[in-house]
């Protein structure tokens, strides 16, 4: 990132996440940048003003007729490079989407003349509410970088969509944005698929895995930035893809390759970071299959799906460039680096980026490892952090 000392509004709302709040002040301010912090009064009943206040190095600004001489309630969005808002709640973006400015925030981003960037966290039936997904959508056609939510514990006993990214990932985004990226994939086409196929038994069931597409999503988000014209094909996906890819949807690994193959001969590059199934099922049944009192066991029989980087590779115009991902767990007496080398010598890609993952890790979460390979099997880079930071590092293989 870049050394010039950043002015960051970090808007703070009434939500359990604010407590992670204080670590995004923290990196701004480690950092080197100068950090206001807006904190809402319900905010405050969460994370107090001293905290903030020691956190940030600068007073805690909430009333709206706080410091009215100097007109704060516009000061701070004029002067601040980037406006972040962390935790936004489904009520922050409600009013965000609608232009209202009940509070010293609302009216913070209504002057603010540099980028809003907004981290949504709150139960996932709010998140999966149709008004909150129509003001996330208003929200991006608007410009407006949202980072997550990620999937995973929230407050209580609850799980699922909806819990604030890490703070590490909003400090990246925030800096993606305002920070000069460098162009050096203008005019570049890549292709990326992302997310995870699903192959059905029936109209109820299907094979799956737990590819969130987070990774894919993270790839295509700095391709852009850095200049590409993006093509985005998605199985699943958690997150939404960016606005500016061209995306297409498709749900099974046969979909995909239909997709792939009537796409790849305009490509540059090809990525291929999505989780496809290696198997379908042989015969699937048109009505649901019913539990058999009778019997313990249910039999299934499951064909090969076709190898798609395979194909690529054997058919790819000469120019073309093609990376693999590798999900491993390891298995006895071979590593994972092991299995990668392995995988790319029988695949025939370019590169393959190598992705450890396991129960906790990898797949759903909000950083991950990975090692970049080449043709041969040479260890090109060796990357660890938040996928954003991830997906930057593995774009600079084609540099």
């Amino acid at each position: 990132m870049s050394h010039t000392q950043l002015r960051i509004v970090v808007g703070i709302t009434g939500g359990i996440a604010a407590y992670k709040a204080v670590s995004v002040v923290r990196e701004f301010v480690k950092d080197g940048h100068h950090v206001d912090v807006i904190a809402t009064e319900a905010a405050l009943q969460f994370v107090g003003r001293p905290t903030l206040e020691a956190i940030s190095r600068n007073p805690v600004y909430v009333g709206l007729y706080d410091d009215v001489a100097q007109v704060r309630h516009v000061a701070l969005g004029q002067q601040a490079d980037v406006v972040v808002v962390a935790p936004a709640t489904a009520n922050t973006l409600a009013q965000i989407a609608s232009g209202l400015a009940p509070d010293l925030l609302g009216n913070t981003i209504l002057a603010r003349r540099g980028p809003l960037v907004v981290a949504p966290a709150m139960h996932t039936e709010m998140w999966d509410n149709p008004s909150t997904q129509a003001n996330i959508a208003v929200l991006r056609e608007r410009g407006v970088i949202v980072v997550g939510p990620g999937v995973g514990q929230l407050t209580g006993s609850d799980s699922g969509a909806g819990r604030m990214s890490e703070p590490e990932e909003i400090v990246q985004a925030v800096y993606s944005v305002v920070v000069p990226s460098v162009q050096d994939l203008v005019g570049k086409r890549i292709l990326i698929t992302g997310g995870g196929t699903r192959e059905p038994l029936d109209p109820v069931r299907f094979i799956g895995n737990r590819s969130s597409g987070k990774q894919a999503v993270a790839l295509a988000e700095r391709a852009l930035r850095r200049g590409a014209n993006v093509t985005f094909i998605g199985a699943h996906l958690e997150v939404a893809a960016p606005s500016g890819v061209t995306l297409q949807e498709v749900s099974t690994a046969a979909e995909m390759q239909d997709a792939v193959m009537r796409l790849r001969n305009s490509m540059d590059i090809v990525i291929m970071a999505a989780a496809v199934s290696d198997f379908r099922a042989e015969d699937v049944s048109e009505n649901k299959l019913k539990k058999d009192v009778t019997s313990e066991h249910l039999h299934l029989t499951l064909v090969k799906n076709p190898d798609i980087l395979v194909e690529l590779v054997k058919t790819k115009p000469q120019s073309q460039i093609i990376m693999g991902f590798a999900a491993e767990t390891g298995e006895p007496g071979k590593s994972v680096l092991e299995l990668g080398q392995a995988k790319i010598a029988r695949k025939g890609c370019d590169f393959l980026v190598l992705n450890q993952v396991g129960w906790d890790q990898g797949f759903g979460t909000e950083r991950n490892v990975v090692t970049v390979l080449d043709s041969t099997g040479d260890i090109l880079s060796e990357v660890s952090g938040s996928k954003l930071a991830v997906a930057d590092k593995v774009l600079d293989t084609f540099a």
